[in-house]
């Protein structure tokens, strides 16, 4: 969050163009994303693990699981360079879904969830979906 603006907000502001391109799509997390996300947030404050904090995903130079958690479980409106890394994230970690564990919660299971989990995939896939066919028009 810069100042009381969030970085996908501030995107919006500069980029005027996408509200005409992406009328139509709602860029809101859905209510089980949401929940799937602040799940995350709780096993990662119980466990200590899981997800990156913002200073350490800037030091690797990619995104971090904890900001990104919530500002889902906030359903703030994302951007649309957010929702595509949602989808390189989900990409990039569908190959460690068969290490998640539950009891005791698996950091790739904590991390999933901190980006919304199943629900967050399937959203993410369906706006970044939706806003393919808008850029072809």
């Amino acid at each position: 969050m810069i100042g009381h603006f969030t970085e996908d907000a501030l995107e919006w502001a500069e980029n005027p163009e996408w509200a005409e391109r992406y009328e139509g799509i709602n860029f809101v997390p859905p209510e089980s994303v949401a929940n799937a996300a602040a799940r995350g947030l709780r096993l990662r404050q119980k466990t200590g693990r899981g997800g990156l904090t913002t200073r350490q995903a800037s030091k690797e130079g990619i995104g971090s699981g904890v900001a990104r958690a919530a500002s889902l479980k906030n359903r703030q409106k994302l951007s649309p360079s957010t929702i595509s890394r949602m989808v390189s994230f989900f990409a990039r970690h569908s190959a460690f879904k068969k290490n998640h564990t539950t009891n005791p919660p698996s950091n790739s299971l904590i991390s999933w969830n901190l980006w919304g989990g199943d629900p967050g995939k399937a959203w993410a896939e369906k706006v970044k979906a939706q806003m393919d066919r808008a850029d072809e028009k």
